[in-house]
């Protein structure tokens, strides 16, 4: 399979999760089966929301802004600063770049507290791995993970792809889980857009987490996926025993867990969303493992027709190949460098 076939999987798959998981965030597993049936939510559609990405596409958007308008750290906190006042404005205005002027970015649609808070703070230094970070060092909200991806896809490997995410996640969450689970997601993208099997991909991400200092929190989620997907087909029930969700670590092992026990993208998609947690980022975060494992072709068309932003996640997916490739002609002026 082509990479470039991973990567548009990989972005438009995070938004599809995203939006299906957006109708139900909030509500208790037995609200969602009271509300659709038995089987929970199964399809997209639905009324108002109908393909309504949040803020977990948005950021990710922004992530791979960032790292094509130069790749730093404060490169990204730049671009997360773009983003931040898509959240403060209804419309563009005077828009920074290529990216700022698309409409369908200016909705808030619950944005995570960590985000706002860490964002809205001047450009911070990282701490080493195994401190606490400068920016809200008590918290390991799931913000880190969800828009992550992008490092996992830029081509230079899972080592790179793992330090350039955690780095980053301390720009708002410096809680060392959040950052390395952040950074584990980023490897196990990198992994899968290679080519590698998922299951051989989760223990070499495995592997690179025992390495490193306060890692156990991530470990343990992680082994539990694999533990609970080896046990029998999946379910809700046992996507909640793996964890709900509004933590790092939780999210990344629901993502892991959902791929390994579905057969195709969309009923992993289906059951990353169906349980009482953060359902629209557990959906974001399967859908980006997913769309890298099985590529865009794989991904459920008639959901694909209704996402929003759709035309834009394949110009960005593009445009990161062509950076891969080293052609910057390719991007026409969207991605303007910093001044250095």
């Amino acid at each position: 399979m082509e990479f470039s076939e991973r990567v548009r999987g990989s972005l438009l798959g995070g938004a599809l999760g995203d939006a299906l998981g957006w109708s139900v965030e909030f509500l208790h597993l037995d609200n969602i089966r009271r509300q659709y049936g038995s089987s929970g939510l199964t399809e997209l559609a639905d009324g108002d929301r109908d393909g309504h990405i949040t803020d977990d596409t948005q950021m990710t958007l922004f992530t791979a802004e960032g790292l094509l308008r130069g790749g730093r750290r404060r490169d990204l906190h730049a671009a997360y600063r773009r983003w931040l006042e898509t959240q403060r404005q209804k419309r563009p205005i005077l828009p920074d770049g290529w990216l700022a002027a698309q409409p369908f970015l200016y909705a808030s649609r619950a944005p995570g507290n960590a985000c706002m808070s860490g964002v809205v703070l001047d450009y911070r230094e990282a701490a080493p791995f195994g401190q606490e970070g400068p920016v809200n060092p008590q918290s390991k909200g799931c913000g880190t993970v969800m828009r992550s991806a992008p490092f996992g896809l830029v081509g230079q490997g899972p080592d790179e792809a793992f330090g350039r995410a955690a780095l980053a996640a301390q720009l708002t969450h410096g809680h060392p889980t959040g950052y390395l689970a952040a950074g584990a997601f980023a490897a196990l993208i990198a992994r899968v857009a290679a080519g590698m099997p998922l299951r051989e991909a989760v223990s070499a991400t495995l592997e690179q987490l025992a390495a490193l200092p306060l890692h156990a929190e991530t470990v343990q989620a992680l082994r539990r996926a694999v533990r609970v997907a080896d046990e029998g087909p999946g379910s809700p029930e046992s996507v909640e025993r793996v964890g709900l969700g509004w933590i790092a670590e939780e999210c990344l092992a629901i993502a892991v867990y959902a791929a390994l026990v579905t057969a195709n993208p969309r009923d992993a998609l289906v059951l990353s969303v169906n349980h009482s947690g953060d359902s629209d980022s557990t959906g974001a975060v399967c859908g980006n493992l997913v769309g890298a494992m099985y590529g865009v072709s794989a991904l459920p068309a008639d959901w694909c027709a209704l996402v929003e932003g759709r035309d834009v996640l394949l110009q960005v997916a593009d445009d990161l190949v062509a950076h891969v490739r080293g052609d910057r002609a390719a991007l026409d002026g969207r991605y303007p460098l910093p001044e250095r």
